[in-house]
């Protein structure tokens, strides 16, 4: 018999009212990074 998958920790939403966008930009690429004010990544 199969064991049961083990179910990963959900992700907590959190409320955000200021955000930064970071852009960089390349020749072929274009990355952007949401943070919040203190610099840690949202999305």
């Amino acid at each position: 018999m199969a064991t049961p998958k083990k179910k990963g920790k959900r992700k907590v939403r959190r409320s955000v009212p200021v955000g930064v966008a970071h852009i960089q930009a390349t020749f072929n690429n274009t990355i952007i990074t949401i943070t919040d004010p203190d610099g840690n990544t949202l999305a």
